[in-house]
Order: structure tokens, then C-alpha cells, then sequence
């Protein structure tokens, strides 16, 4: 056929029939009438892929399909029947001529154009290369199919022959289908075919492989047995079984639990009957040693004498009386009762104030083991519970390992850095601190890799932060919280001639060594080296002028350097900080505040100046949001009480006000400034410069009122080191002030107030000019409410 015509069309869902290909169709009693139709017709029918999954109209159908010829046709009970048809050529499809009850197309039949050449023989060669090399690998191929191929010159028939037995997609083979051409209809097939080959390659390798290994393992197991009858005859003990024994008297002697025995026992015997060779016989054993390795029933005994506690503590230790204390009564109360639970405590303070190395000397004071950890920037909370024995590599929490470790289960276990714990999805590592930090339930302490109860009750569990705030409530709740506030200048003279000095000159090489160090260096490295709560600082400047004297003696002998607060500028640079309060005037506009922060207490200067505006409030310097209101309640009380105050109301609406807090770069929060930005804006309006060796602090409400505020140790200690002589304090943080040691108050003055009013009588100088009832002076030029120190 040559010229266009009509055909039934038989659409095919799950197989393409090429040319020369024959083909059993079965056909249900609803399609019969088609291939009568055909029959009658010339016994010609066109197979054609249907690409719809049920029914099938022509615009469903593929665009090539193949012109079959009926070669016989076997009724079936039922109505069907089976049709055994050959492939003749591939047909296009022009358009539909019907699709009821059946569907009738025209179609264009398609030539195969004649392919010769070296390439048409090169590429026949290749895949007939291709397809000995799939039979080799283990390709099922009919021994008629073989060789056929090798009588088949034609590309095209091959391309169509080797599609049909390499069993490929039903879209790839529609693909080689509708590829005219039969040099790139058999290029097609040849990588296909090259694919099939190299996974056939790749196959047998690993089976090889296996095949080898399998082998092997026969083999051991074969010696094995052989060397087992060996050393019974023998008389030699059997390793395997020499390592059982030793676990099986590990946990004998133990000393474990009633309930931990019987697991023990079971995995010990299970153990017993697993091969050597399995990975189940290592995690079995490791679980086991670990197991054998807890201290159930060890413990070290407890010095209880509190004298050589407090002793030690001392030496150790300058100050921290609340700390001490506490352990002095822990220790008092083991005395009396044995079997307490150890206390959780929490030690909150700047960094440098010996927190972590405190933990230290109470395990020495009490005789007991040490152990720390550090949270900073934990975020698995496998680090603390560990893992399920079923992950490869599993092992216990830090929490069992370093007990296991320290061979006691009564050890003191300091959690450094509990403040920096972080999460992600591997879990909250501060979650699972929860069970661990109760003494309510550390007693039965589940392990996720033991997967049996620990008594952790007899630990004292010791936690360090620098601030409460993020650690969770829940947690936080579990805890004893003590307080470190930092070390006062006088403080930190007796540490550095008790203790810093003189490990320093030890960590340098100059013991015998005298540096000459006076008081009034020291003093001088506090005030204008260092600006911090705790001593590390302090220590680092020491050990640095220590290695100017190393530096000096061993290159000029014995001639020490001379060390004063005239040549600290020569060793050490210029000086760092300054007394920004003793050294400056007053001046209008500018309040002294006192602030807390992580690394304990300091001061603030609060600025305020107006200018030509419409009443606009700017605010710069870093402040959060809770500082911003501060600062819009305090210009509101202010506006509210213009007239008392000796201030023009009017000014409000014509001047813009801007307040600035120094250091910009830092960012600040929190409503203790409140009273300070009132005493600048204050100071600004009525042109009284405020004293600059008076700081204050405390909220500020809009009816006046003086809110107490917290950090009163820190911010007494800051202002004491910048050189204020009096403090303002809110009047209901007086029984704060009873943490503050005596002789840190001595040479300031301390004025505790309830109302702004209180404050301006001693923050400003000038007296205002005219009085208002209940804001401005008595008649008598004082305020209505006096100060009360």
C-alpha cells in the first residue's frame, strides 16, 4: 500500500506490535465486530498505542501505529475470540472517519527507506556485539530469535526485533515506533541496549561479590568450629567464652539492682547465643559493659567536718559569704541525716566572678568527686538522655558517661553555661534537664541507651549562668538561685594579693621572684585598666606585667622592673577607662542613671536638648521598646507638671526634644531609667544643670510614683567605681540595700525617694522659681517631701 486509506484501528494499552512481529491479540465479544470488519475487508486491521488508561478516542492515539495482517482467528466461550496477527508496516494517522460502534481512520502507509553504508553495517555489528555480550551476563534469548538476528541485515527490522525482546518502557517503545529513519531508529536501540548491558555488568559483579563473601563467612565459620574442637581436646579455654566469663563476673560483683540484674542476666544469656561474626553480638556486649560500668553502689564518703570545709572554701575563695554559707548548711545537715537529697543550686552572675572554678573547691571541701560540663551552644537533647540502642553507634548521655567516668554516684556535677542552651530539631536539651534537675524524680533517671532507672539524688548538681532570662521557667523553677553580683574594688585588692599574684608569678616561671606590686598599682590597674564585675581582666593585665619581668630577667639577669602606677602606661599602654562622673562638671540637660548588664553593673548618661520644632520626641542611642516608654512617660509627667516644675507649657508645642543615652552602638532596655531621663528633661527645661557625681535609678510612672527596680548591689558597685558620691534609689528598694556589704557604702550617700519630686531636691542644683502646690518648693524654699537617707 501506497496511497491513503481507510482502516480499522484497534487501540493497544500495554503493548506496541512493530513490523514483522507476530502477535496473539484477544479480543472481547464487544470488539468482534471490528475484526469482522476487517476480515471482510482485506484481513487488514492497524494496531495503534492508546494513551488514555480506559476507553480510548482518537485523539488518545498515538500518532504512528502498525498495519497488521490477520493470520487466524480462534472463537473462545463467551463471545470473544483469539487473533493471531503479523505486523506488515508502520502507518501515520490523517483523521477519524468514525468512532461508533468502532473506530475507522484514515492512514498513510510508511516505507522503510533503504539504509546502506558503512554506518548502517558498523551500527548491525555493534548491536549483535551487544546482545552475545547481554546473553553472556545471563539475557534469556529464544535460540530461534538468535538466529534470526544473525541473519538480519537490515537496520530498521533489527532496531524493531531488538526493541521487543529487551522488554522496554511502553513510551520508549512508541519512541523507536515512530522513528522513520532505521539508522537512528537502530542508534536508539544501541544505547538503550548499551545501558542494559552495563547494569547487566554491574549486576553480575555484585553478584560475584556476594557469591565471594558468602564464601568467606562459610569458611570462617567452618575454622571456627574446627579450632573450637581443637582447644577443647586441648584443653584451652575458648576467648569467646573467657570474654563471657569476665562480663559474667562484672556483674556479680557490681553490685546492681535487683531489677538492672535480671536485664543483665537476660542480655548476658543472650549474648551466649549470638555468632561473633553478627553486629547484634557487639552492641549486646557494649550495652553490658556499660551496664557493668555505672557505679550503683559506689560512692566516696563525705568530709562532713564544716571547719576544713569552710577552710577550704576560703582558701580558694575571697568573699561569696551567701554561697558558702549555703554549703557550710548542706553540709550540717548531712550530719544529721544521712540519706538527704543533694541540693540543686544555681549560681547567676557576670562572667569572671569564679562560679565554674567555686564548683571546684566544694567538691574538694567535701571530699567528693568533680565533674563538669559545658552547655554553651548544646542543641541535642541526645547529649543528655543519649541514644536508643538501635542507631548505629549509640551510647549514653554526658550524664551517665561522666559518672561512669568519675567511678562515684555521689560526685559534685557542675552545668556550666546553662543559659546558653540551644535547640533545633534534633530536640531541647533544656527540656530534658527537667527530670535531671528535680530531686522529685532524678531518683528513677531514665537513659535512653541503658533504658533502666538511675539514682541521681545522691548528686549535688551545681548550674552557672550569667543571666535567668533565658533560661525556661520550668527549669529555672527546679533550681536554688544564688546570686554572684561581682567583687567591689576593694574586693578585688585582697583576691589579687591573696591569690592572683601569686599564681601568676607561678604560671610564669618567677617564684622567688618579688614584682613589686604596691596597693596603689593594683588600685590603679582596677580603675583605669579594667571596668568589669569579676577579676579575669584583672588577672590577665597581672600576667601580663609578669611577663614584662620574665621578659626582663632573662635578658638583663636579675635587675627586676620597677612597677608603679607612673610606668603602667609604659607596660601596658594608655590607660583604658576614665572616671566619666569625677572628672566632669555639671551640666544642664545631662542626668547620671545607674543600669545593670551581664557583665554587672554600670553607669548611664542620659542627654537630653531641644531645639525650634513642632513638639516632636527623637530618641537615639540603641534603646528597646520598654526604655522608648520610659522616656515618652517621663516627658508626659513632665508636660503634665510643666508648671510646678517652673517650665513654660507652651515650650512643649514649639521646641522639638531629643534624648540620646551614649554608647549607641550598645543596645539598652528596661524601665529602672525612667527617673534619669525625668531629671534630664527636667534639668533641660528649667536650664538647672544636674549633679554629675549624683546617679539614680527606678522606674517612673505617670502619676510619679518611684518603682523599685533590681540589681541594687550592682549598680551601688558601679557607682562606687565611677566615683558618685551620692545615690538615688526608690524608697521600696531600701531592704535591697541589706545585701550590700557595710564597708562598700562607706563615703557615699545613699537618699531614698517615693516621688520625682524627692529626686529633683537633690539631683539639680538651682532652686526652681516658683512653686506649685504639691510639685514645686515649700514656702519656706524646700521641697513639700523630704528625702529620707
Amino acid at each position: 500500500m501506497s496511497a491513503v486509506v481507510a482502516l480499522p484501528i484497534y487501540p493497544m494499552h500495554e503493548h506496541v506490535v512493530f513490523p514483522h512481529m507476530i502477535f496473539p491479540l484477544f479480543v472481547d465479544a464487544a470488539r468482534m465486530d471490528l475484526i469482522e470488519e476487517a476480515m471482510q475487508r482485506d484481513r487488514t486491521v492497524g494496531l495503534v498505542l492508546c494513551r488514555a488508561s480506559t476507553g480510548c478516542r482518537y485523539t488518545d492515539l498515538a500518532p504512528i501505529g502498525t498495519l497488521c495482517e490477520i493470520r487466524q482467528t480462534v472463537r473462545i466461550p463467551g463471545g470473544g475470540a483469539k487473533v493471531v496477527v503479523e505486523g506488515a508496516q508502520r502507518f501515520r494517522l490523517i483523521e477519524a472517519v468514525q468512532e461508533q460502534p468502532w473506530l475507522l481512520a484514515r492512514v498513510e502507509p510508511l516505507e522503510d527507506p533503504p539504509a546502506v553504508g558503512i554506518v548502517s553495517e558498523a551500527l548491525v555489528q555493534s548491536v549483535n556485539a551487544l546482545l552475545k555480550i547481554s546473553l553472556a551476563y545471563g539475557r534469556p534469548l529464544p535460540a530461534d530469535v538468535i538466529k534470526m538476528i544473525d541473519e538480519i541485515d537490515s537496520p530498521g527490522r533489527l532496531a524493531d526485533l531488538v526493541t521487543v525482546y529487551l522488554g522496554l518502557e511502553l513510551a520508549i517503545q512508541q519512541e523507536v515506533l515512530e522513528s522513520l529513519d532505521p539508522i537512528e531508529r537502530l542508534k536508539k536501540v544501541y544505547l538503550y541496549l548499551t545501558d542494559e548491558v552495563q547494569k547487566l555488568q554491574v549486576r553480575g559483579e555484585v553478584q560475584s561479590e556476594v557469591s565471594k563473601r558468602i564464601g568467606k563467612t562459610q569458611k570462617e565459620f567452618l575454622l571456627r568450629e574446627q579450632m573450637k574442637q581443637i582447644q577443647e581436646e586441648l584443653g584451652d579455654e575458648d576467648p569467646r567464652q573467657s570474654e563471657l566469663n569476665e562480663l559474667r563476673r562484672q556483674v556479680e560483683e557490681v553490685g546492681m539492682p535487683e531489677h538492672v540484674r535480671e536485664i543483665a542476666d537476660r542480655e548476658l544469656g543472650r549474648l551466649e547465643r549470638i555468632n561473633p561474626a553478627s553486629p547484634e553480638y557487639t552492641v549486646a556486649r557494649t550495652y553490658l559493659e556499660y551496664l557493668c560500668q555505672v557505679p550503683w553502689s559506689k560512692s566516696t564518703p563525705d568530709n562532713l567536718d564544716i571547719s576544713h570545709a569552710e577552710k577550704v572554701l576560703d582558701e580558694d575563695h575571697y568573699g561569696l559569704k551567701k554561697i558558702k554559707e549555703r554549703i557550710l548548711e548542706y553540709l550540717a545537715v548531712r550530719s544529721l541525716k544521712a540519706d538527704t537529697k543533694g541540693p540543686i543550686l544555681c549560681f547567676v552572675g557576670p562572667p569572671g566572678v569564679g562560679k565554674t572554678s567555686l564548683g571546684r573547691s566544694i567538691a574538694r571541701a567535701m571530699g567528693r568527686e568533680f565533674i563538669r560540663i559545658s552547655l554553651g551552644g548544646m542543641k541535642d537533647e541526645a547529649e543528655i538522655r543519649g541514644h536508643r540502642r538501635t542507631y548505629i553507634g549509640a551510647l549514653p548521655g554526658r550524664i551517665i558517661r561522666e559518672i561512669c567516668r568519675a567511678g562515684a554516684n555521689n560526685p559534685v556535677f557542675m552545668l556550666d553555661e546553662v543559659d546558653k542552651i540551644g535547640q533545633d530539631f534534633r530536640g531541647d536539651p533544656a527540656s530534658a534537664l527537667l527530670e535531671v534537675l528535680d530531686p522529685e524524680q532524678n531518683f528513677s533517671f531514665s537513659d535512653h541507651y541503658l533504658d533502666v532507672p538511675y539514682d541521681l539524688s545522691r548528686v549535688m548538681f551545681i548550674a552557672t549562668a550569667n543571666i535567668l532570662d533565658p533560661v525556661p521557667p520550668a527549669l529555672r523553677d527546679r533550681m536554688e538561685i544564688i546570686s554572684l553580683p561581682g567583687y567591689s574594688e576593694e574586693e578585688k585588692l585582697r583576691i589579687a594579693f591573696d591569690y592572683l599574684i601569686e599564681k601568676q608569678l607561678l604560671e610564669n616561671g618567677l617564684q622567688g621572684y618579688h614584682l613589686g606590686l604596691t596597693e596603689a598599682t593594683v588600685r590603679c590597674l582596677i580603675r583605669d585598666y579594667t571596668r568589669e564585675a569579676g577579676v579575669r581582666g584583672l588577672e590577665r593585665h597581672i600576667a601580663a606585667l609578669c611577663r614584662k619581668v620574665a621578659k626582663q630577667i632573662a635578658r638583663d639577669g636579675e635587675t627586676p622592673l620597677e612597677i608603679n602606677p607612673q610606668t603602667l602606661s609604659q607596660l601596658l599602654g594608655p590607660r583604658r577607662f576614665y572616671s566619666s562622673v569625677a572628672e566632669e562638671e555639671d551640666r544642664i540637660g545631662v542626668a547620671t542613671g545607674l543600669a545593670w548588664t551581664q557583665s554587672g553593673g554600670d553607669i548611664i548618661f542620659v542627654e537630653a536638648n531641644r531645639m525650634v520644632g513642632k513638639g516632636i520626641l527623637t530618641l537615639t542611642g540603641s534603646l528597646g521598646e520598654v526604655m522608648q516608654e520610659s522616656a515618652r512617660a517621663a516627658l508626659s509627667y513632665v508636660r503634665a507638671h510643666a508648671a510646678g516644675f517652673n517650665i513654660d507649657p507652651t515650650l512643649f508645642m514649639q521646641e522639638d526634644i531629643h534624648i540620646h543615652v551614649p554608647s549607641g552602638a550598645i543596645p539598652k532596655d528596661g524601665p529602672s531609667a525612667g527617673v534619669t531621663m525625668a531629671v534630664a528633661l527636667v534639668s533641660l527645661m528649667t536650664g538647672r544643670a544636674a549633679r554629675r557625681d549624683v546617679a539614680m535609678t527606678g522606674e517612673l510612672t505617670l502619676s510619679g510614683r518611684i518603682l523599685p527596680v533590681g540589681g541594687i548591689k550592682e549598680k551601688v558597685l558601679a557607682a562606687r567605681r565611677a566615683g558618685v558620691t551620692t545615690i538615688l534609689l526608690p524608697e521600696k528598694n531600701q531592704e535591697n540595700l541589706e545585701e550590700v556589704d557595710p564597708p562598700l557604702l562607706e563615703n557615699l550617700k545613699i537618699v531614698f525617694a517615693g516621688t520625682l519630686a524627692e529626686i529633683l531636691q537633690v539631683a539639680l542644683c538651682d532652686e526652681p522659681k516658683r512653686t506649685v502646690q504639691g510639685v514645686g518648693p515649700a514656702s519656706d524654699g524646700s521641697f513639700a517631701s523630704s528625702p529620707r537617707v
